[in-house]
């Protein structure tokens, strides 16, 4: 049994069209010798007059990515009238980004590779260098750059969030026009009870609560 390869399957069946190219599962020709994944946060910045800097917020995370650089080549088919057309190998790929007839969108991938690589995620973008030609201009050597953006469903974030954790610390969102008293009224019972919240979540400014933003809410003792 030789060694993986990274391995593209469509997770959604209508997006299955060979006469476009597009097979329910396709590999690398070779494997890379790098790949890149990226997580990133999405941080606002409250200002408060008088301080050095801003308080730093939590408002959301980002889609993890993931970029991939592949390499294709059929120069082993020769360079004269037997060439082949390394798009033959990239055009699997390159259809990932295409809009499908049945689905009216690109298709969900899960890409595997060994044990590095398991992601479900839709293809973002693709770059494709063609580097190598034969003498009737036939493309025999290209390199892809895809990107892919993971894709996960909302009930699998909230379950994986387990937001409730086992000291019983809450998450709240903040709606507008609500206060550290309401929001202590709603958890405590008491609108009293807000400087535990205002502790815990680092708030400098009790009287300035950014709608969206979460907050989590300590256990009472």
């Amino acid at each position: 049994m030789g060694p993986s390869k990274v391995t593209i399957t469509l997770l959604d069946a209508d997006a299955v069209d060979p006469a476009r190219g597009l097979p329910k599962e396709f590999s690398a020709q070779f494997n890379p010798t790098e790949f890149q994944r990226t997580k990133a946060a999405q941080i606002a910045e409250v200002g408060i007059p008088g301080l050095d800097s801003p308080i730093l917020q939590f408002v959301r995370g980002q889609n993890e990515r993931l970029s991939l650089s592949l390499f294709f080549d059929t120069t082993g088919d020769g360079l004269g009238a037997r060439a082949t057309d390394v798009q033959t190998l990239t055009r699997p790929f390159y259809q990932l980004v295409k809009i499908q007839p049945k689905t009216h969108a690109p298709p969900r991938v899960k890409i595997t590779w060994g044990q590095a690589l398991d992601f479900v995620a839709v293809a973002e973008s693709v770059q494709q260098t063609f580097n190598l030609f034969s003498p009737e201009g036939v493309p025999v050597r290209a390199t892809l750059v895809i990107a892919f953006r993971e894709h996960r469903t909302l009930q699998d974030q909230i379950n994986e969030l387990r937001w409730q954790s086992a000291d019983h610390t809450k998450v709240h969102v903040v709606q507008r026009g609500e206060t550290l008293s309401s929001i202590a009224q709603k958890h405590y019972r008491d609108p009293g009870a807000w400087r535990p919240i205002a502790e815990h979540n680092g708030i400098v400014n009790p009287l300035r609560l950014i709608p969206g933003s979460t907050l989590r809410i300590p256990p009472t003792e």
